[in-house]
């Protein structure tokens, strides 16, 4: 399941632009393709290429009703949005993260990521809210290309956490 063991990385600040929305997990899977299509879309028209590959913010996690999420494509700098697309900062820090191969087992690599940095003592930068968990930045970078390879659980993908300050 894992490709890469977990491990700590420092990632500098990283611009993107984003569709943010509440969905139920079942939910994503057709979420995930559909915002995807628009950023692409509306980067095209504007003549902007990503700079990375397109992931998935998890800003609110409630397993049990819904998930405030925002699909994202990283830019090579600060953009304006409009409408539903919105501009946004993935934040620089410390992260802890791993990358898994197949979606399927996504739920078992953010699963082992979480408890790798319980057993190395790591401090999550994250709160509880009335919603759920919130996170200053968690994510999963989709690394494969559909259009490159059409086999989902060929598909590889990085989960990334980020650590709360000192």
């Amino acid at each position: 399941m894992i490709a890469i063991q977990p491990g700590l990385k420092d990632l500098d600040e990283r611009h993107y632009v984003g569709i943010r929305t509440q969905v139920p997990m079942r939910k994503l899977p057709t979420v995930i393709p559909q915002s995807l299509g628009q950023l692409f879309a509306w980067l095209g028209q504007k003549g902007i290429k990503p700079s990375g590959p397109p992931f998935i913010r998890y800003h609110v996690i409630n397993m049990k009703s819904k998930l405030d999420v925002e699909l994202g494509v990283p830019v090579a700098s600060a953009l304006s949005g409009d409408g539903v697309i919105a501009a946004g900062v993935l934040p620089a820090g410390r992260y802890a993260a791993l990358v898994y191969r197949g979606i399927e087992n996504g739920m078992k690599a953010n699963g082992a990521l979480l408890e790798w940095g319980a057993a190395q003592n790591l401090a999550w930068d994250q709160w509880s809210v009335e919603g759920g968990d919130a996170f200053g930045c968690r994510f999963e970078s989709f690394l494969t290309d559909p259009a490159d390879e059409p086999d989902s659980a060929k598909w590889e993908t990085e989960v990334a956490i980020r650590l709360a300050d000192k």
